[in-house]
């Protein structure tokens, strides 16, 4: 059944390997750009015990050396140096102020989505540990050595008081934080809800997935036949939910769980199309309606095979798809909120990204799979955000006129 309340997105922005911003991953869209380097050039040491680091690349973030302005100088770490500079783009801010005065900050909740939060600032605790026989100074504030101190700092920053939250399920972390929020607003709690999620590189993430044998030595290759895995990124994404019906819209939101493997998905998808078939459903739309897909597409051999059924199960050739970890690498808590990004451009602008690094897509997949970047109409668009573990989120976006 269709959403009982509307949902619209009256601010969002993105922040990745491509930039910060809107118009300039929209410029790498169009430019067929991929922000993808390798790992040795982004400054990231070995992991302890090891000669060198990875041979992998990576979708790191440049600008994030400088610690946070004074007043939050308290929740100084990478991660929350990727958050304050993702807020600053597209006038995000200006956006959350003005609805803390519509509605009251107390009014206005925060819900985000991490994997790895701070965990690098602790990390980088333990090294100084074993350098200097002590902890830095900063281990003295638990706060920041928690998962939520990506929430409380954000909400803290925007000056706001209402209900916040941290939602850790893996890679669809900030996609279900969109659910979260539409639950806030649907149930009076909340007037309005800032959502996204922020993650960063750590050593953690770098060497856990290469002790499961899933990081490429390549740029990646989403959907390619000869796909060797994931190439890890950081990133940024934010947007801003009100009740309403003009504009970007929120249609419909689904979730499930696998209940299947601590790693692998499901074989035949059945958890991906069960959040699927929700979030359609509570659109109100069927899948002969969507335009644009944004696919999870991690390029590993089993999300890429099993994602690949799932669309052609639902989907005609006319839809067009496209994963975008060969642009940003794939970013983990916060892949669901620049994919959410991405598909709210795409309707907004026309600006439809292509898959980068993919030569020779798999069968089932290449008659949707979009290799070259295009313009379009877009009036609806799908978002997939496939977590480890078998927690799926997917999201139906669409243009206020979208809606029957």
């Amino acid at each position: 059944m269709p959403s009982p309340m509307p949902v619209c997105i009256t601010a969002y922005t993105a922040t990745s390997a491509l930039g910060a911003g809107k118009a300039a991953h929209a410029a790498a869209f169009n430019a067929h750009h991929s922000g993808l380097k390798p790992l040795a050039s982004t400054g990231f040491g070995a992991a302890p015990g090891a000669s060198a680091p990875l041979s992998t690349w990576v979708g790191h973030v440049d600008g994030l050396h400088e610690p946070l302005p004074a007043p939050w100088a308290h929740w100084d770490c990478r991660n929350n140096r990727l958050a304050w500079l993702g807020l600053q783009s597209d006038g995000f801010v200006a956006s959350v102020r003005a609805a803390a005065l519509r509605h009251g900050a107390h009014r206005v909740a925060v819900v985000l989505g991490s994997s790895t939060a701070s965990i690098g600032a602790t990390e980088d605790a333990y090294r100084h540990l074993a350098t200097n026989g002590v902890f830095p100074p900063q281990p003295d504030n638990p706060r920041l050595h928690t998962l939520h101190s990506l929430v409380a700092f954000v909400q803290e920053a925007l000056e706001l008081t209402g209900p916040n939250l941290t939602v850790s399920t893996a890679c669809s972390s900030s996609a279900k934080a969109f659910a979260s929020g539409e639950r806030l607003l649907a149930l009076g709690l909340a007037d309005a809800v800032v959502v996204g999620g922020v993650d960063t590189l750590c050593g953690s993430v770098l060497y856990g997935f290469n002790a499961l044998q899933l990081v490429s030595p390549e740029p990646c290759r989403p959907f390619d036949g000869q796909r060797r895995g994931i190439n890890l990124g950081e990133a940024a994404g934010f947007a801003l939910l009100e009740r309403g019906t003009e504009g970007l819209r929120l249609l419909g939101c689904g979730e499930s769980s696998d209940a299947h493997h601590v790693s692998a998905p499901q074989p035949e998808g059945l958890g991906a199309l069960a959040a699927l078939d929700q979030a359609l459903n509570r659109a109100g739309i069927g899948a002969a309606e969507v335009d644009f897909l944004h696919a999870h597409g991690t390029a590993t051999p089993k999300n890429d095979a099993v994602e690949a059924q799932v669309i052609a199960q639902r989907f005609q050739p006319h839809t067009l798809v496209s994963s975008t970890k060969g642009h940003t690498g794939h970013t983990l808590g916060a892949a669901g909120a620049l994919g959410a990004a991405f598909g709210l451009m795409a309707i907004e602008t026309g600006c439809v990204p292509a898959t980068v690094g993919t030569r020779e897509p798999e069968r089932t997949i290449a008659p949707y799979l979009l290799l070259k970047p295009t313009q379009r109409d877009i009036r609806t668009a799908v978002c997939h955000a496939f977590g480890f573990g078998g927690s799926n989120s997917v999201l139906v976006f669409g243009r206020g006129d979208a809606v029957k």
